[in-house]
């Protein structure tokens, strides 16, 4: 004789347990004890184990791009800087007030510039990195780009001939 097991559920699970139990050849007991089997064993640990290493690594990731979006912005500010202090030369006292008046207009005007970047999404790393970016125009002319666009062209064309029996598609 199996042993006896007196458990509480909450309702909606003693719901679903009702309605599996329905079915032919299927009782509680059986239900049940299905779950106790598929929570003991090694296989649903692997299942959890693998989605918590797949959110590991996808955490690590982000982690990795973040300390190297930090380093980029740290490097172009430090070097901003220097450039900055080494070029500028020291003003006469006379012409300081003027020149902090017209700090503050163009800091305002950065900081509105800045407001509408953030608020539009724009990203100046992904913007650079995309001007830096080679594009197909550094390597080739537009004629050869243009050979090689109607040679890929007559590639997809024969495999698809080729795909549908030796007849092309009208």
């Amino acid at each position: 004789m199996k042993p006896r097991l007196n458990i509480h559920i909450t309702h909606q699970l003693s719901e679903k347990v009702e309605l599996f139990a329905k079915r032919p050849g299927v009782t509680k007991a059986s239900i049940v004890e299905a779950a106790l089997l598929g929570f003991f064993s090694k296989e649903y640990d692997d299942q959890r184990d693998g989605a918590l290493i797949r959110r590991l690594d996808r955490l690590t990731r982000q982690i990795e791009r973040l300390e190297r979006n930090l380093g980029i912005s740290t490097e172009t500010l430090a070097l901003f800087i220097r450039f900055f202090l080494t070029v500028t030369p020291p003003l006469p006292n006379t012409d300081q007030d003027a020149a902090r008046a017209l700090g503050k207009e163009r800091f305002d005007y950065f900081i509105t510039q800045l407001g509408r970047r953030l608020a539009g999404g724009k990203n100046m790393i992904s913007d650079v990195l995309d001007e830096i970016t080679a594009k197909e125009s550094d390597f080739f002319t537009q004629e050869e780009i243009d050979a090689l666009k109607a040679v890929r062209a007559e590639t997809t064309k024969d495999i698809q001939t080729k795909n549908n029996g030796g007849e092309a598609d009208a």
